[in-house]
């Protein structure tokens, strides 16, 4: 059975780029949608119909032979025998493409087509309705989406490069247009299918939209078990929570040895010192930081120092978790990452390796720090917290401590200002919170956001 992955979105959520990427990688078929409406509509502006005209649209079909031919492994659009791939990929066509798309003769016109190319392939094919009346059977469904900002900045520095004179003012009205457009049709309107995954660019970075759609793809298509378990944050890895309920074990705290603790003491007031020279450094709310250990620190990521910020303020020795590959790159550099209770996770082991492995650090008594956005934030602002961070929390029911790391400016600078600020501990029990099903791990991670979101200020 061919393998079908649909991909919806709304206008300029960078659908094309992504679904060619992931189509790349997987050496799928990948099939644009929108260029097919884009291809409709480019004809029948260049013929002077107007987009809007269902009947004089409806006239045009009889005159057109859209296909698709794969060159050198890229798609290319054919509209009676000419390539017109380049061509259709104007505001003004964007906007024709939108009108035309909601003549359901047009899109009668371009479904057959659509649906044999899926059935004889395995394909990824993107559009605003694939997941919902296109292929309503795929076996994965993704819902790509950002906000209407992003994607008008993402599209205006696209057709600046093309040369085009659009302002950036006339892209974003084109975008609200459109989205108004597609999700307010009669027919087919824009709309996330019930059993898709949504996935919101507005934050990540192109390769990290790809690495996630990739790992869904594998995920889905391979029982759960496809895909890798970690994000390519910097200097940490990040946790996906599984989708299956994880039964809840309490942890059983153990305390750490005075001789540990009395070293680890040590080597934190010796680094206080030579980050109170180097940096023009605070903390605050060391009241919310509990005395004991096993607990779960979840902090904002601004820079590689972040783990020791956190831990400077902690009398009990903190862990946390890094990229495997970080382990190889001198012995220097591993021996101080260790010495700060960092413990690498490898790529492909799974979610329950990397639970079973925070688990075991929380019983042995040392806190545990979570990175919630998985990469750093070059400007401070907090970003969409992932699941790891609610699904350990939830199944260890430990406290979690928020904390907000701020600094001015994208890089750390010699006497910068920092100020670390520790929240009140946020306790699963008490927010209602007794199992790792999907309400209760969003309840917790919305907490958890939103507590770090207040100390970054």
């Amino acid at each position: 059975m061919k393998i079908n992955v649909a991909l919806d979105g709304p206008s300029g959520a960078g659908k094309s780029t992504i679904a060619k990427a992931v189509a790349k990688k997987l050496e799928y078929v990948y099939v644009d949608t929108g260029a097919l409406y884009r291809t409709i509509a480019y004809y029948v502006i260049s013929t002077g119909v107007d987009t809007k005209d269902e009947t004089a649209v409806c006239a045009c079909l009889d005159k057109i032979n859209v296909s698709l031919e794969y060159i050198g492994g890229a798609q290319h659009v054919m509209l009676n025998g000419e390539d017109v791939s380049d061509k259709i990929r104007t505001p003004e066509i964007s906007m024709g493409a939108s009108a035309v798309s909601a003549i359901p003769k047009v899109r009668e016109f371009l479904f057959g087509l659509q649906q044999d190319i899926a059935k004889k392939n395995n394909i990824i094919m993107d559009g605003r309705d694939i997941g919902t009346v296109v292929l309503p059977n795929a076996q994965v469904k993704i819902f790509l989406t950002a906000t209407a900002e992003e994607r008008a900045n993402r599209r205006f520095k696209e057709l600046q490069e093309k040369g085009d004179p659009s302002t950036y003012e006339q892209v974003l009205e084109d975008i609200k247009q459109r989205d108004y457009n597609d999700t307010h049709r009669d027919i087919a309107p824009l709309k996330k299918a019930d059993d898709a995954v949504e996935v919101d660019s507005t934050k990540l970075t192109l390769d990290e939209v790809i690495d996630e759609i990739v790992r869904i793809i594998k995920e889905k298509t391979s029982g759960g078990n496809g895909g890798d378990s970690e994000d390519k944050g910097e200097g940490k890895a990040s946790l996906r929570a599984s989708r299956e309920l994880m039964p809840v074990r309490p942890i059983k705290k153990k305390k750490p040895t005075f001789i540990k603790l009395f070293f680890y003491n040590l080597l934190r007031y010796l680094t206080l010192f030579a980050y109170h020279c180097y940096y023009n450094i605070k903390w605050e709310g060391k009241e919310n930081v509990p005395k004991d250990g096993g607990n779960i620190f979840a902090s904002n990521h601004r820079s590689y120092q972040d783990p020791v910020f956190t831990a400077l303020g902690c009398r009990v020795p903190l862990s946390y978790m890094a990229k495997e590959e970080l382990f190889h790159k001198n012995v220097f550099f591993t021996g101080v990452i260790k010495l700060f209770g960092a413990f690498p996770v490898t790529r492909g082991k799974g979610d329950m390796q990397v639970i079973d492995t925070s688990i075991e650090k929380l019983e042995k008594g040392r806190n545990l720090e979570i990175f919630p956005e998985g990469t750093r934030s070059k400007d401070g602002k907090v970003g969409k917290g992932k699941t790891g961070v609610a699904l350990i929390a939830a199944v260890a029911q430990t406290k979690v401590v928020p904390v907000g790391i701020n600094f001015q400016g994208e890089k750390l600078k010699f006497r910068s200002k920092v100020v670390v600020r520790y929240g009140k501990p946020i306790i699963p029990s008490e927010i209602g919170v007794t199992g790792t099903n999907a309400k209760d791990l969003k309840k917790i991670k919305n907490e958890i956001m939103k507590s770090i979101t207040e100390l970054v200020h």
